[in-house]
């Protein structure tokens, strides 16, 4: 007998839950909550014996994205879920990145398509009890269609268990309306594709901050919000920050030329330190801090419970020296970044001439500077040398760690 708790769903999701279509394609905005749903999905469908035999693949482009994402979203699952019995119900293998029901013996491994390599294993995957059935593709978009081809050839077979069906779910943000996901999945109608849209409006769990943040995107970036707040397709155009290799490194300080901490204040809008470090003119975003409506002196708390180096020169907005003050009272080196006119544009200009380096775990650094835009003139339909001021935060820390660097006689390295 499996014990559960009473889990309460967003009932946006109960058709997509129910569906055992072939494809099952959820698009939404971001805070739709489509991903939490699809985790507590497969947790609950994977444990059931009605569904013996059944195995999930979880797919990012990049392999290690799983662990920030759809490892963490499974595991939350699994303790909202079971609670203090988790442990009980599922095995979690941490260093293999692997999760097994210790009911039916159902199994969930993740995987990536990054390279030729990450393709060639797709096609080698087995189980030792039952088959691949399920495959879950999260952020979607990052595939190619050939990607999700290779995928969907290794769904076939008799399934000895007439529960069983194969399915292959994706979830995403929407981006260009020209995407091969759009035109595949929501252009052609088929008896065997089944979408969903969802926005973050109809989320119950969302926070009141978040839907301030969201009304003043409305307001302050109206083709940002279709995409991002309503989840409609659109074209993402005149990102500021290309230039951008997301990928696993090594954070240990003794790689780089120089380490910092950079800060830009928030409270109903997003609290964002950053570690940065440079190596050969590169910029690296080690790790992240990104809190809403959390005070200064919780913030140093977490901080220091997560034991950032003080001895690191921390830039921070000028416009908060109360709150400089307080860090450093707390020994840490804050100190304000001087600001002028044209002061933004020079550190984003100095930030484009070099690659950005950011861990996969730095999960709001990845969102921010994927949808950091300039500004539109919709009369026009030009963009202007003007970032839009929404959804920025952790790009303004970068900014900050930027001018750090931006020295009129050089670089001075300071650990």
């Amino acid at each position: 007998m499996v014990t559960t708790k009473k889990i309460k769903f967003n009932k946006t999701f109960k058709e997509a839950n129910n569906s055992k279509k072939r494809y099952r394609i959820l698009k939404g905005s971001a805070g739709s909550g489509k991903s939490v749903d699809i985790a507590q999905d497969y947790i609950l469908k994977l444990s059931d014996p009605k569904y013996q035999g059944a195995n999930l693949l979880c797919l990012r482009k990049v392999d290690v994205s799983n662990r920030y994402s759809t490892f963490a979203e499974l595991k939350g699952a699994i303790n909202v879920i079971y609670g203090d019995k988790a442990e009980h119900y599922w095995y979690v293998n941490e260093s293999a990145m692997t999760l097994k029901s210790n009911v039916t013996g159902n199994e969930i491994i993740f995987r990536g398509v990054q390279h030729e390599k990450d393709r060639e294993k797709l096609k080698s995957i087995n189980f030792a009890h039952g088959k691949l059935t399920w495959i879950w593709i999260e952020e979607s978009t990052e595939l190619y269609e050939n990607d999700v081809d290779i995928l969907d050839d290794r769904l076939r077979g008799i399934l000895d268990n007439p529960n069983l069906y194969y399915q292959i779910t994706m979830t995403f943000n929407p981006v260009s309306a020209q995407h091969w996901i759009k035109k595949k999945y929501f252009d052609y109608q088929d008896d065997d594709i089944f979408t969903h849209h969802s926005t973050y409006l109809e989320n119950r769990f969302i926070d009141e901050a978040y839907h301030r943040r969201m009304e003043r995107r409305k307001h302050q970036d109206p083709d940002g919000y279709r995409i991002y707040g309503l989840g409609e397709w659109g074209e993402v155009g005149g990102l500021i920050l290309t230039n951008v290799l997301i990928h696993e490194f090594d954070i240990n300080a003794s790689m780089f030329d120089s380490t910092i901490n950079c800060q830009d204040f928030g409270f109903n809008h997003a609290n964002a330190i950053l570690n940065l470090g440079y190596k050969d003119g590169d910029i690296f975003v080690c790790d992240e801090i990104y809190e809403h409506e959390k005070d200064t002196d919780e913030l140093i708390t977490i901080a220091n419970e997560r034991s950032w180096n003080k001895r690191l020169q921390m830039p921070c907005d000028s416009a908060e020296p109360d709150r400089i003050q307080m860090w450093k009272k707390a020994g840490y080196r804050a100190y304000p970044v001087k600001k002028g006119k044209g002061s933004v544009n020079a550190q984003i200009d100095w930030l484009k001439q070099r690659t950005i380096h950011i861990h996969p775990k730095c999960l709001n650094t990845i969102s921010e500077i994927q949808q950091w835009k300039w500004r539109k003139d919709e009369k026009l339909n030009v963009y202007l040398d003007e970032p839009v001021n929404i959804f920025d935060d952790a790009m303004a820390a970068l900014r900050y760690g930027g001018a750090h660097y931006m020295k009129p006689k050089g670089i001075t390295f300071i650990n």
